[in-house]
């Protein structure tokens, strides 16, 4: 078992158009707290203590968020657990010379060394309860699978009793409606894949190439998720996870909770 996060925060966020032309895509607010607030909380909640983000883009403004963040479990003394940011502009350069979901586990070799981390975007949410489900031990990796409706605008988890077989990305046929929901329990293996990719037909060095190499071995296994995933990728999911929230919060306070910082 881990308590340790790696959390991808370096892209532009272009999709969001121009709402992150002053602010990276993690820091837009969502009911008046930045939507990277949310997932820091879950992660907490879910018992990871050290969380170490990848930033790049306007990464002075997530230094500033985290300066006045706090954890939501008042009983969490702040010798208890450890926020660090690691530049990948510093590391590897801006975007146009290395880029792609695969970099910011390039950076964080030297941080994590010999242990077992989980991995994940910070435009994505995911549930206190799938949070701990992938946080696994022993000798194997793990990527977070959900069953979707339209799998072919995803990467779709090709299975093999248990086993993960390959990543298909948006497939053009239909092989499968378990994609890749873009969670992952690594082994430090995952580094030594890292090191062999090549750029990816679109320019990227892909995380999903490195798991791939993986795959090959038979050292990842699927972890199906339980609960409901966000990806926060466009200005509508501004007003979809707005309206969650508001439906949780309501949904607590029905069943005796106060509906405040809730979780899910």
């Amino acid at each position: 078992m881990t308590k340790k996060v790696v959390i991808a925060a370096a892209g532009e966020g272009t999709r969001m158009l121009h709402l992150t032309k002053h602010k990276c895509k993690p820091l837009i607010r969502v009911e008046k707290r930045p939507f990277l607030a949310y997932l820091l909380d879950n992660l907490f909640r879910a018992g990871y203590r050290e969380l170490i983000l990848v930033v790049g883009y306007k990464e002075e403004l997530i230094k500033k968020f985290l300066s006045r963040y706090k954890p939501p479990l008042k009983s969490l003394k702040k010798s208890q657990y450890k926020i660090i940011m690691v530049s990948q502009y510093d590391i590897l350069g801006p975007k146009q010379k290395k880029y792609g979901t695969a970099c910011p586990l390039e950076c964080v070799k030297d941080v994590v060394k010999k242990n077992h981390f989980v991995y994940l975007c910070g435009d994505n949410l995911y549930s206190v309860r799938d949070l701990k489900a992938i946080n696994i031990g022993g000798r194997y990796s793990y990527v977070g699978g959900i069953y979707q409706k339209n799998p072919e605008k995803y990467g779709v988890l090709i299975t093999d009793k248990g086993f993960l077989k390959k990543i298909v990305e948006k497939p053009k046929k239909f092989v499968g409606n378990l994609i890749n929901a873009g969670l992952y329990k690594f082994t430090p293996e995952i580094f030594k894949k890292i090191s062999k990719i090549r750029k990816s037909p679109r320019g990227e060095y892909e995380i999903t190439d490195a798991v791939n190499l993986l795959a090959k071995e038979k050292k990842v296994k699927i972890k199906e998720l339980k609960d409901i995933w966000f990806d926060f990728g466009n200005p509508s999911d501004i007003a979809r996870f707005s309206r969650f929230l508001k439906a949780l919060k309501t949904l607590r306070r029905f069943l005796g909770g106060n509906g405040n910082r809730t979780s899910y």
